[in-house]
């Protein structure tokens, strides 16, 4: 299964998350998140993942030529839209995107061209993800059975296999259920995460993952 550790902001934590497993390492540009990181941090983290690890960055409602410039200067992978961002907008991202939805329905999910991997989050205007709070895994299950998806919001050791059985999801986007405070993870409960996905592996097998650099 891909998955992708979010909300980044240790070297430390990056390279533990690698050697457990991650497939993404997500950074947060978004100046309001608590667990926001500069390109110039970023880019020093990025330098150390191996070529097999995407990094992801994260943009709420922020221009499309300013995303392409922290793309470029950091040496992201991939770009994540986690705002009121529309198609048109992604469309002049550089880069692979991936877009953040919470209120899906048929018509909304048709807008985005499948080149564009949805990510679904709990609905939350305010604090943009990373709240521990549980997605629609109804909706979500709905979603994935007619195109890849990530499931994010609530994600955590425990609850991680349940998540997978009843969504089937691509993969998924961890970040407050592996932390001891924002943008600090827990390397022990990211052991636990990876321990549980292997033994969801070991019933479905992942066969992709998302992006390359």
């Amino acid at each position: 299964m891909f998955v992708k550790i979010c909300g980044i902001t240790r070297g430390s934590d990056a390279q533990a998350a690698v050697a457990l497993g991650a497939s993404a390492i997500g950074f947060i540009f978004w100046p309001k998140s608590p667990r926001v990181v500069t390109p110039q941090q970023a880019r020093a983290i990025v330098r150390d993942l191996p070529p097999f690890v995407t990094p992801v960055g994260v943009f709420v409602n922020q221009p499309p030529e300013q995303v392409n410039d922290v793309a470029a200067d950091v040496g992201l992978g991939t770009v994540q839209l986690h705002g009121d961002e529309e198609p048109d907008d992604a469309a002049r991202i550089v880069r692979p995107v991936m877009k953040a939805v919470s209120r899906i329905d048929g018509e909304t999910a048709e807008r985005w061209p499948l080149r564009v991997l949805l990510l679904v989050d709990a609905d939350d205007r305010d604090r943009r993800g990373g709240t521990g709070a549980r997605a629609d895994w109804a909706t979500a299950a709905r979603l994935s059975a007619s195109r890849p998806i990530l499931l994010a919001g609530g994600i955590d050791p425990a609850n991680v296999a349940q998540a997978a059985r009843q969504v089937r999801p691509f993969g998924i986007d961890v970040s407050s259920g592996v932390e001891v405070s924002p943008g600090v993870k827990d390397v022990e409960r990211m052991r636990q995460l990876f321990a549980a996905i292997r033994e969801i592996d070991h019933q479905q097998p992942a066969t992709a993952r998302l992006g390359a650099r």
